[in-house]
């Protein structure tokens, strides 16, 4: 047994000693003589060194037991701060993931919006192709929750391919970098027309070819390009990417593009999975209308 565990059990009886001695000592020590003798002052030579040890002592043990008991009580309050900044770094991580959720939440909302005519609804990845690029991966939605084939999936940066299968609870889609991806396109600032396709080779870089461009077109590397109303499957106008390079073909009639998808297509979760094909009231559609009305009353 330690010291002070031995001192701290037998406190009480320590504490009542030290005072038994004390009153003892105040004993001898009262009663002041006018004169006092040989004995008395020898008394009082050895008695007034013992009383200061003695009222040392008491102090010693009061002050050793305060500080303990002062320790401990540190010692918990401690632990009980850690704790808290513990519980209160996780709130604050739960805050942020759903501010970074709403975020792209109301950015899909958006795209939406823009496509209000096309069912949509929310979806996650929860798998996807070996690789540093999402090229064929997994949604957490299925068949039981409205998704077909062909449906559309988009972030807020833009376009990001279509659904390719369909089962009860999950399905795979496949990106624009994928290889068998094929999306009819067009620049949006002079409508010229062509066809994003995954490159085997390019989309080690993260990038697009755009192929089948005329050989007088007017595309200059900076343009957006978008999906044109020629496609049964993709509405218009969702941005694909930029143009980055431009080439013409061994043939001299066609151009080719390479294309830089606007989407981050190394860090994608959530996605907005849209109804496809066209619709008459999106607005592409609604000027490519226009425009054929008004060619038309030019030629008569």
């Amino acid at each position: 047994m330690s010291l002070f565990a031995f001192l701290q059990r037998h406190k009480k009886k320590i504490v009542i000693i030290v005072i038994l001695v004390l009153a003892v000592l105040a004993v001898f020590t009262s009663g002041k003589k006018s004169k006092g003798n040989i004995l008395d002052q020898a008394a009082g030579f050895v008695i007034a060194p013992l009383q200061e040890v003695a009222a040392g002592t008491a102090n010693w043990f009061e002050n050793t037991f305060t500080n303990r008991r002062e320790a401990s009580q540190v010692k918990e309050e401690n632990e009980m701060l850690k704790e808290q900044i513990v519980s209160l770094q996780a709130d604050l991580d739960r805050i942020a993931k759903y501010e970074l959720e709403n975020k792209k939440l109301s950015a899909l909302l958006k795209i939406a919006q823009k496509y209000e005519q096309h069912e949509s609804f929310g979806a996650t990845i929860v798998a996807k192709n070996p690789g540093s690029w999402y090229d064929v991966f997994t949604i957490d939605k299925g068949s039981g929750q409205g998704v077909v084939p062909d449906m559309v999936l988009c972030t807020q940066g833009g376009l990001v391919g279509r659904v390719l299968e369909v089962s009860a609870t999950y399905s795979k889609g496949r990106s624009i970098l994928d290889s068998r991806s094929a999306v009819p396109a067009m620049s949006q600032r002079t409508g010229d027309l062509g066809v994003v396709k995954g490159d085997y080779t390019l989309m080690n870089d993260g990038l697009c070819r755009m192929e089948y461009i005329d050989a007088a077109a007017e595309i200059v590397i900076g343009d957006e390009i978008v999906t044109s109303h020629l496609s049964d499957v993709y509405p218009p106008g969702i941005i694909i990417g930029k143009v980055t390079e431009i080439k013409t073909d061994s043939n001299g009639l066609t151009k080719y593009a390479i294309v830089e998808p606007a989407v981050d297509l190394k860090h994608l979760d959530t996605l907005l999975v849209m109804e496809g094909g066209k619709h008459p009231q999106d607005p592409d559609v609604q000027m490519g209308t226009e425009q054929q009305e008004q060619t038309q009353e030019d030629a008569q």
